[in-house]
């Protein structure tokens, strides 16, 4: 396993993280996912990544409990959450300060822990002075119950704007943001966050690295049963692969298959190898419901050094999707 620096911060997380969502407490139940959490232990991932929303708190809790019977030593781990979906209640949503203090501590109940090492913000929160937030998020670092605080899917301007703020009034800043990644999303990793890696330190916690299972080649002949498309909820996913964008990823989903099997790879291992490679990228957070996947999408490690500079070319002319770089008008 490789380790990375998270941003500019001292901690040190695994290049490939295991996350729980949309599986633990929704798609499989705590003996597997204990199965899953073992095998990404024994490849030596050190950071589990988690939220207060997924599956209603049914994920941190079975977590929670694994890590409990699991005999693993705290220290050797890195445990996230985030704050933002904790209940239908007026104030069971959102960045406020009562959310965040009260959200965490029902998560730190859930996962039985006395702290986290990384906490948060889900998203956004349009109706919350970013000023509260920022302050809350601070404090919360101070009393120990989370070592660092970030973002999550926060525009690079109000990142920006957090981090300022944090070092105007001597509070703990922002240092790092959990992004969507991937060959279909890369706007904002690739280009958004860019000046942001240098200026502030930025690290980058990316998700979804399979583009929601574009990239891991199963639905080209369907949606498999027992697949998170086949899942009560997820409708709005299966709407997207049945349409006209859906039927163009997937066509260049069958020349990716080919690059991999050029390369004697599968497409997943691929598809993360090709997000490890990305400067500014911290760790990318896989996810699986079989131990078998997760030992499989370990081996992407092997497959960075094969994306030589050909390569590469090659699957930027399947994307098509490069994002623009910033013009230089001296030129």
């Amino acid at each position: 396993m490789e380790y990375r620096r998270l941003g500019t911060s001292g901690l040190k997380v695994s290049a490939l993280s295991f996350g729980s969502w949309v599986t633990f407490g929704e798609q499989v139940d705590e003996e597997a996912a204990a199965a899953c959490m073992k095998a990404a232990r024994e490849a030596g991932v050190n950071f589990f990544d988690n939220a207060e929303g997924y599956a209603q708190g049914k994920a941190e809790s079975v977590m929670g409990a694994i890590i409990r019977k699991s005999g693993w030593k705290r220290s050797d781990l890195v445990i996230s959450t985030k704050i933002f979906w904790g209940g239908k209640g007026p104030n069971d949503m959102g960045l406020s300060r009562k959310h965040i203090f009260e959200g965490l501590e029902a998560s730190l109940r859930r996962l039985q822990l006395d702290y986290v090492d990384l906490v948060f913000c889900h998203r956004p929160d349009k109706e919350t002075p970013i000023e509260e937030t920022v302050r809350a998020m601070s404090r919360i670092v101070d009393m120990g119950l989370a070592f660092y605080w970030g973002t999550s899917e926060w525009r690079a301007e109000d990142i920006r704007t957090a981090y300022a703020l944090a070092r105007r009034e001597h509070l703990v800043p922002p240092t790092m943001e959990q992004a969507q990644y991937n060959m279909f999303h890369r706007e904002r990793v690739e280009k958004e966050y860019r000046r942001l890696y240098e200026d502030i330190g930025l690290g980058t916690t990316t998700w979804s690295p399979l583009a929601s299972g574009y990239l891991s080649g199963k639905y080209l002949r369907g949606f498999p049963e027992g697949s998170r498309l086949s899942l009560r909820g997820y409708g709005w996913l299966r709407k997207r692969f049945e349409g006209s964008e859906g039927a163009e990823k997937l066509a260049k989903v069958k020349k990716l298959v080919k690059v991999a099997a050029g390369l004697g790879v599968t497409l997943p291992q691929l598809a993360i190898a090709w997000c490890l490679r990305t400067p500014g990228v911290s760790t990318v957070i896989t996810g699986a419901s079989r131990p078998e996947q997760v030992k499989e999408n370990m081996k992407a490690l092997d497959a960075v050094r094969l994306l030589t500079g050909d390569v590469l070319a090659r699957i930027e002319k399947i994307l098509g999707n490069s994002p623009e770089p910033e013009p230089d008008f001296r030129s």
